[in-house]
């Protein structure tokens, strides 16, 4: 069974009691009664399997309102795991984005068995793109226009990486998007399921854009990474590759993660064989037909490479 296949009453009533998702190599519990929060899991999170309520669960997370005069003056939203609440509380209206925030904490803290970066993956015919960046780079943006033409989306925001197998494991959830990205995605794929924009974040205004089907549903297949590409926005960029080491990329992907220095040794080897195959770039970029083009021609090329 999908959240898809509940009612707008059933879904509220498991949230309530506890609503156990898979999401790729974890199985999740959310529980809130926020009607933000049933909103948003029951539009972005659609084409998710429902875990069974006595199935094991790596992550208890709720979302409800502070107690006190918090609950009725400037109301605020607490995120919780198991009970504790390791964020300060933010505005009612960002309860969607808490929780996928919080969420997004919980996997960098604890899957320690991955290394974890800061960093977009997508996948094309068994192969992965890693697209690494900081925040404002555009990444999110790219991801999902790849997303939504034909590329397997992995995760917009983290790349998990296989401490034995050095392969990328997929974690596809919602796409985070930011300010004018927001705008960009509503035009450039109109059929595309968007969550309600929230203002005045500390990212600014965002949205989430509800992943792709086929995506989540092969959330299990893991693939190694052929390309290591970081974009950029840059306005009047025409979009080209532009070659770089791996030395230089190993480096940068060290500065993006999120757990380098608890995996250590380990995430060393890691980082090192799943770089030995790849092909590595920077890519700056402004104009989204063209940047598709490019990255349809890597995948291409790969493909007659390996013919």
């Amino acid at each position: 069974m999908k959240v898809a296949d509940l009612s707008r009453a059933q879904l509220e009533e498991r949230l309530n009691r506890g609503l156990n998702l898979c999401m790729g190599p974890v199985t999740v519990c959310i529980r809130s009664a926020l009607p933000a929060i049933v909103q948003g899991v029951g539009r972005l999170y659609a084409d998710y399997a429902l875990a069974a309520d006595d199935a094991f669960v790596d992550f208890r997370v709720s979302l409800s309102r502070p107690p006190g005069l918090r609950r009725w003056v400037r109301p605020q939203v607490a995120f919780f795991l198991d009970g504790h609440s390791p964020f300060k509380p933010l505005p009612l209206s960002q309860a969607f984005p808490m929780l996928e925030w919080g969420l997004n904490w919980c996997l960098a803290t604890y899957l320690n068995q991955y290394v974890i970066l800061h960093a977009a993956v997508l996948e094309r015919d068994g192969a992965a793109l890693v697209l690494p960046g900081a925040p404002g780079a555009g990444k999110s943006t790219l991801c999902a226009a790849l997303a939504g033409h034909g590329w397997r989306l992995f995760s917009d925001e983290m790349a998990m990486v296989d401490l034995r197998s050095s392969k990328l494991v997929p974690n596809p959830r919602p796409i985070g998007l930011k300010n004018e990205s927001i705008a960009i995605m509503r035009r450039f794929l109109p059929a595309a399921v968007m969550g309600e924009p929230c203002v005045d974040t500390r990212k600014g205004t965002v949205a989430h854009l509800r992943p792709p089907g086929d995506s989540v549903a092969r959330a299990g297949e893991v693939a190694p990474a052929a390309w290591v590409v970081a974009p950029r926005y840059c306005a009047g960029e025409r979009g080209e590759l532009a070659a770089e080491s791996r030395g230089r990329m190993f480096l940068e992907l060290v500065n993006n993660a999120f757990n380098y220095s608890v995996v250590g040794g380990a995430g060393f080897r890691a980082l090192c064989a799943m770089l030995d195959g790849c092909e590595c770039y920077r890519f700056e970029y402004s104009d989204l037909p063209r940047a598709l083009a490019v990255f349809e021609a890597l995948a291409a090329g790969r493909q007659g490479g390996h013919g």
